[in-house]
């Protein structure tokens, strides 16, 4: 959604279709949206799944039932949590841009801190006490200059990121359900976060969060700032997936210096080598943010049209082409369709049978392998 776009409302029939569609088997983030252009909406792509399955060589997916539904959104009504769907009014704008963007998020707490421009700040979570020191002062710099702070909650740096921003506003972005709160100890802190900031998550209520959550999470807390700041992060760290998925999303990826001594500053001085800009202050980062603020992201457009949402069967020569050239190994949907001969109609449909008949896997950059 550009600026100056109508934001969309669904109405109460459509919110449970979007969620009983996003909580189905094989149904992921950019397997929702494929089935949403396909389809044109969330109950035809309901009601296409066990054929989809069917024709992707698998049975009938366990669909998310309507009483799932209205039993989950009753349970968020009373524990304060809104879900909003992908372009409302409190979607997260830049959030919504990215590939994997999730079509319902789960938030609690105080939603217009989302008008203020976020930054994240992640790092180490066993931080040393100058890496918490630089965090505040960093913190304090940018919620000074008018920015938000996104972070994990986690302990560390996230912490620290979270404490120095609570009287401005900060975001949790959760890995598990919000009564699932990861480490439990933060739950307090939490509660202060929720006076002026917010929670947010897309994962269910009573989900507790798993190792392959966080990566998840971690697209989101990048996907929805401005730009990632990396504190403190060891060779290999949660924290440089983040900044990975920053710079696959197209933000600014920052990092503080460190003692070539410290472990902990492996990762942080690595990122600089690769072209991360160095921070020392505040300043360094909002001189880079504040031209961005107010340029409006480009919209990723449903890169779909009427064609698109026909509901035609590929052909079996068709299909068994395009699985032909599916292995482990990641492979481009443009290569799909060079190689098999096939229109990016056909080879989307074959991808949506077997995504659904749970046979293949999407990575980042559009790839898919089987599973």
């Amino acid at each position: 959604m550009s600026e100056g776009t109508e934001p969309i409302r669904l109405t109460d029939e459509q919110r449970l279709d979007w969620l009983r569609l996003i909580r189905s088997q094989n149904v992921g983030p950019r397997t929702f949206r494929a089935l949403l252009n396909h389809f044109g909406g969330a109950r035809a792509a309901l009601e296409a799944l066990p054929t989809l399955a069917r024709r992707g060589g698998a049975s009938a997916p366990q669909i998310c039932s309507r009483e799932q539904t209205e039993r989950e959104i009753e349970a968020c009504g009373k524990f304060g949590v809104t879900l909003f769907a992908r372009g409302e009014a409190h979607y997260p704008h830049r959030l919504q841009m990215i590939d994997d963007a999730p079509p319902l998020i789960a938030i609690r707490g105080n939603a217009a801190v989302l008008a203020m421009p976020p930054v994240a700040i992640v790092g180490s979570r066993n931080a040393s006490a100058a890496g918490v020191k630089i965090t505040e002062r960093l913190t304090r710099g940018l919620c000074d200059a008018g920015f938000a702070t996104a972070s994990g909650l986690a302990r560390g740096i996230d912490a620290a990121a979270h404490r120095a921003s609570i009287a401005t506003g900060t975001v949790a972005v959760l890995a598990g359900g919000q009564d699932r709160v990861y480490p439990p100890e933060h739950a307090d802190l939490l509660d202060d976060i929720l006076h002026t900031g917010l929670a947010l998550t897309e994962m269910p209520l009573g989900w507790e969060p798993r190792a392959r959550d966080f990566p998840r999470r971690n697209r989101l807390i990048s996907g929805l700032s401005l730009g990632v700041v990396i504190v403190e992060a060891a060779k290999r760290s949660g924290s440089l997936i983040t900044a990975r998925l920053a710079l696959e999303q197209g933000r600014e990826v920052f990092a503080v210096p460190g003692s070539p001594l410290d472990p902990r500053a492996e990762g942080t001085n690595s990122l600089i080598k690769q072209g991360a800009t160095p921070v020392t202050e505040a300043d360094d980062i909002v001189s880079v943010l504040r031209p961005i603020i107010g340029a409006d992201l480009p919209t990723r457009e449903d890169d779909t049209d009427e064609a698109e949402k026909s509901q035609a069967e590929p052909a079996p020569d068709e299909r068994a082409r395009v699985i032909a050239l599916l292995s482990p190994a990641p492979v481009s949907l443009d290569d799909l369709v060079r190689l098999s001969g096939t229109s990016p109609r056909i080879v989307r449909m074959v991808l949506l049978e077997l995504e659904i008949a749970g046979r293949i896997e999407r990575h980042g950059g559009g790839l898919v392998s089987l599973a």
